[in-house]
């Protein structure tokens, strides 16, 4: 869901510079519909607990041995949104 997000905002914001308003107004109805699915936020609300636990607020991860551990796994979701 975070990935497919991510492409509609990145295709409404390449819409809106080459000045193609219907085809944004299409692509800012679709994120609104997917943004309005009780899934999504059910998973957003996930995400946002578990977020803290990847990035702790005000200091960097408790153990410095899983900071490669997280980035690979940034890394990786990255990867596979595209």
């Amino acid at each position: 869901m975070h990935c497919e997000k991510r492409k509609l905002r990145r295709e409404i914001a390449l819409a809106e510079a080459e000045k193609r308003e219907p085809d944004a107004r299409q692509l800012r109805e679709r994120f609104a519909k997917l943004d309005a699915e009780p899934r999504t936020a059910k998973l957003e609300r996930r995400l946002a607990e578990l977020e803290p636990r990847i990035h702790p607020a005000g200091a960097g991860p408790r153990n410095p041995d899983d900071l490669p551990a997280i980035s690979r796994q940034q890394r990786e979701a990255f990867y596979r949104c595209d």
